[in-house]
């Protein structure tokens, strides 16, 4: 034992580098983008007219994104395996990108929520307890 050993404090646990990702606990796992990701975005651009890109950047609770938006305010959000994949994949569709945590989100998928909500409420409102329209 060191002399420097004598002062620690003595704990029933010891500080250590990170456990493997099998066993970590306190923090969320996170799921890689995989293939079935990269198939719904290619068959979404394919499917809509006016999209644009928005690259969102990696957080503590998910990886790299990518939000298509239609010109409607139609959009879908997948992982991507990296900013500069979802560009690549923006440019070969042919289809605008940017950066979302520089320009944020369009207006016009706010208001394609708002709308959706608004239907959805209406539909809600027009059954009666039984479910079907009073």
């Amino acid at each position: 034992m060191g002399w420097t050993d004598r002062f620690r404090r003595r704990s029933g646990t010891r500080m250590s580098r990170p456990l493997a990702d099998g066993a970590r606990t306190g923090s969320t796992r996170v799921r890689a983008a995989d293939d079935v990701d990269l198939e719904h975005l290619e068959t979404w651009v394919s499917a809509r007219r006016g999209v644009e890109g928005f690259v969102e950047p990696r957080t503590a609770v998910s990886e790299v994104t990518l939000l298509l938006v239609a010109h409607d305010g139609e959009w879908t959000r997948r992982r991507v395996p990296a900013v500069e994949w979802a560009h690549k994949f923006c440019n070969k569709h042919q289809i605008p990108s940017y950066d979302a945590a520089v320009v944020g989100i369009p207006q016009r998928m706010r208001d394609f929520n708002s709308r959706r909500k608004r239907e959805q409420q209406a539909r809600r409102d027009g059954l009666g307890s039984s479910g079907s329209p009073s």
